[in-house]
């Protein structure tokens, strides 16, 4: 099956950029030595919420289910999924910085998940996590920054895709949320790797007459 081509691409912003997330997550990383907060919930933690309750909900996944945030920030979502006894988490970013802080978060809570630098939308990516596929791929933001990028967009959100496509399982899931793009809009973009599961509900806005929602969360199984 042949992904549809998708023309129409986002304006670039500095969202996009590797420089914003280092510098994000750098001032995120001095807050948190000084006063131990790990920072801002990306979408909020509602958002984030509604995805651990599909996850720990789900008939497919176990507490020793292989699971690895992508784009992983200050890693929010794996301490979730550690505090509910899941043991088999792993988290990435393209941001230093962001692997940084989120070390020293799950260190500082005494929690055991592993982290990795790793930069999907690389052709040099094959470090850490390749070969080593997963029951669950989950991203909240991150395809939404790369398709931000002022540079190559095309490029790194396909590379990305395949990627994503790469480190799931046979059969595996990916879950993702996005603040740009429609649940129509997602199941188009990815429909070369993955097929529809199930759609997460969440809250919607009524607006010109015509009702919406601020993010779309979209469960794919890998085809």
């Amino acid at each position: 099956m042949e992904a549809a081509n998708v023309s129409e691409e986002l304006p670039s912003s500095k969202l996009g950029t590797k420089k914003y997330w280092d510098s994000v997550y750098g001032r995120e990383l001095t807050y948190f030595s000084k006063h131990g907060d790990i920072g801002e919930v990306w979408f909020g933690e509602d958002c984030l919420e509604r995805v651990v309750d599909w996850v720990l909900s789900s008939s497919q996944l176990e507490p020793h289910s292989s699971i690895v945030d992508v784009g992983c920030g200050n890693g929010a979502f794996l301490l979730y999924l550690a505090a509910d006894g899941y043991t088999n988490l792993t988290g990435i970013d393209y941001s230093e910085k962001a692997i940084e802080l989120a070390r020293a978060v799950a260190e500082e809570k005494k929690y055991n998940v592993k982290y990795e630098h790793v930069d999907l939308t690389s052709e040099e990516n094959d470090i850490g996590i390749r070969g080593k596929p997963f029951d669950l791929c989950h991203d909240k933001g991150t395809y939404d920054a790369i398709s931000l990028c002022p540079d190559d967009v095309q490029k790194k959100r396909s590379a990305y895709m395949k990627a994503i496509h790469h480190i799931t399982k046979e059969n595996g899931l990916f879950v993702i949320t996005s603040c740009n793009w429609t649940h129509h809009e997602l199941i188009q973009h990815f429909s070369k790797y993955f097929i529809k599961e199930h759609i997460i509900p969440s809250p919607t806005f009524m607006f010109g007459g015509k009702v919406g929602s601020s993010v779309s969360t979209v469960v794919f199984r890998k085809i």
